[in-house]
């Protein structure tokens, strides 16, 4: 990879880790914004928003790939095959997560609304957004190795096995 690439390359890094940061952030401290609703809607809607945004910015950096461009797109997907799934199945299940916390905070904002199954799909969603975390960046950084920029010996054997 160029050095101007290797500088965009940066740079998109820098944005996905601050988009996850802001997502750790929100998940650690809603808590604090259920006495003012509009204020936690507005922060689900915007991290939401971040989380397509971190889909399309790996997508982007996938589609931005030699390999794929080859049409070896089989081999990027079982490279990064969990990534894709957790980063869908974290989305939806935040989705799912914030609609129902804004529906049943709006519907009673001041009982108890911690029910069974919304504590079973909360503990969920925060189990999967630490595997969210890691294998995002671990494959935000993957997707810099030189070898998925350029032919080589390893992309012509990927050939053979094809």
């Amino acid at each position: 990879m160029s050095t101007s690439s290797t500088n965009k390359y940066l740079v998109t890094i820098i944005v996905q880790y601050l988009i996850l940061l802001f997502d750790i952030f929100v998940n650690s401290f809603t808590s604090f914004s259920r006495q003012n609703p509009i204020n936690l809607l507005i922060l689900y809607v915007v991290q939401d928003v971040c989380l397509i945004i971190t889909i399309t910015i790996l997508l982007v950096n996938f589609f931005s790939t030699y390999i794929f461009q080859i049409g070896l797109i089989q081999l990027l997907y079982t490279k990064f095959r969990v990534t894709l799934i957790l980063c869908i199945t974290y989305m939806i299940l935040s989705i799912s997560l914030h609609t129902w916390d804004i529906k049943a905070h709006r519907s009673s904002s001041h009982k108890c609304y911690w029910t069974k199954d919304f504590h079973i799909l909360y503990s969920l969603h925060k189990g999967v957004a630490v595997l969210y975390y890691y294998f995002y960046k671990r494959a935000s950084l993957r997707i810099a190795d030189p070898r998925f920029y350029e032919s080589s010996t390893w992309i012509q054997s990927q050939f053979s096995l094809s």
